[in-house]
């Protein structure tokens, strides 16, 4: 394998509402493994990865965000090359706050990578929100559509791997 052309930091985020399995998704992707037990995040939890593609190295410095869209007044989106905006499949209105959060990111960066997860696709009994309204909204923001599931680690790392491609350059 060649030498990298270079090291690319690019700071992106998770959003979403409460509970919708931000910091369980980073755990999976990161440390590849998921713990049952539900814990708030409180404030903003920073989480490195590094990533190989297409020859370029991309630092991810991923930021985990509380849930609810308190932080937006805050600097936590200064800087923001892109995001995974975060719904859960068994409660509506997380997929309705998606336009939301991808307002507040394109106040901070028009320019700035977004990646729709929706979360929890293992919980197939319990799913309410319809294929259809997902690719709504993701078409709406213009945004690719994953099925992620935190605790089986189904597409996230493709998610995260998808994000990275596009933050490298072209």
């Amino acid at each position: 394998m060649s030498p990298s052309p270079g090291l690319y930091q690019k700071k992106v985020c998770l959003l979403g509402e409460f509970a919708v399995g931000k910091t369980s998704l980073i755990r999976q992707y990161v440390e590849g493994r998921f713990d049952e037990k539900y814990l708030t995040t409180v404030g903003t939890v920073v989480t490195r990865k590094v990533v190989e593609v297409r020859g370029y190295t991309v630092n991810l410095l991923i930021w985990d965000l509380a849930g609810g869209r308190d932080f937006g007044r805050s600097r936590n989106l200064v800087g923001l090359a892109g995001a995974l905006l975060v719904c859960d499949l068994t409660r509506a209105d997380t997929l309705d706050a998606l336009r939301g959060y991808a307002q507040l990111i394109n106040q901070a960066n028009p320019d700035g990578t977004l990646i729709v997860l929706a979360n929890k696709a293992d919980l197939v009994d319990e799913r309410v929100i319809t294929d259809e309204q997902l690719c709504a909204v993701a078409h709406e923001l213009q945004a690719p559509l994953f099925f992620t599931s935190a605790k089986t680690g189904d597409q996230v790392e493709s998610a995260f791997t998808l994000l990275a491609d596009r933050l490298a350059p072209s």
